[in-house]
């Protein structure tokens, strides 16, 4: 995202979530329809919408069943987030998911990535991308280190951090100060430390942001 004012914004998201796919997408097109030129400099925030989940995930029906309390819930759920994904140009493909990841894993390689000066937004993209439409397992470490490679970034260096607990500490951490503060789910865009905003809103939001930063 290039171009004009540089703005900083922390996104707290779940690679998981299909709200914050949206979100994402969202703020891109905010961007490309702001009348005037503005860049984007995005550091990734952990936020796990299913901080107890089993490191090696689980069932997606007996996830769905648990959360959702039943097949048809879950789809009425489903459809209404598929339909407004359409509407922000993202075609879901939730009947190719079928495990639910734990995301810690993945959470932990996007702050190493950030950590190295690497473009962790083009990460985090395809991780939204393998999950939502291919329904990879990106709790899977040989499929985060493809979605390394995959995203144009190095992955030397990244197979070592999926093989220990590096950056673990920093990524829980983060995640209970988020809670402390009353953080419920995501995503949560704060932009330059100074303005909020929640949830996957339309870009004319992110717009009114922008205006109030062009004028501070």
């Amino acid at each position: 995202m290039t171009g004009g004012r540089a703005i900083h914004v922390d996104v707290f998201s779940d690679p998981i979530c299909p709200w914050c796919f949206i979100g994402k997408r969202r703020l891109e097109q905010a961007v490309e329809s702001y009348p005037h030129p503005i860049t984007l400099e995005i550091s990734w925030r952990c936020f796990q919408l299913n901080p107890s989940m089993p490191v090696e995930g689980m069932d997606r029906h007996t996830y769905l069943a648990a959360k959702f309390g039943g097949p048809e819930r879950a789809r009425a759920v489903y459809g209404h987030i598929a339909d407004t994904g359409k509407q922000a140009g993202i075609d879901f493909q939730f009947d190719a998911i079928k495990r639910t990841p734990n995301t810690l894993a993945a959470h932990r390689l996007l702050r190493w990535a950030q950590s190295q000066g690497q473009d962790a937004n083009a990460l985090m993209t395809r991780l939204f991308e393998a999950y939502f439409f291919e329904g990879q397992d990106i709790g899977d470490p040989a499929v985060l280190l493809d979605s390394l490679h995959s995203a144009g970034l190095a992955t030397c260096g990244g197979e070592a951090v999926l093989a220990n607990d590096d950056f673990a500490r920093e990524v829980e951490e983060e995640e209970s100060t988020a809670r402390a503060m009353g953080l419920t789910g995501v995503p949560l865009f704060v932009f330059e430390q100074s303005y909020a905003l929640s949830g996957a809103q339309e870009p004319q939001a992110f717009h009114r942001i922008f205006d109030l930063l062009r004028t501070a």
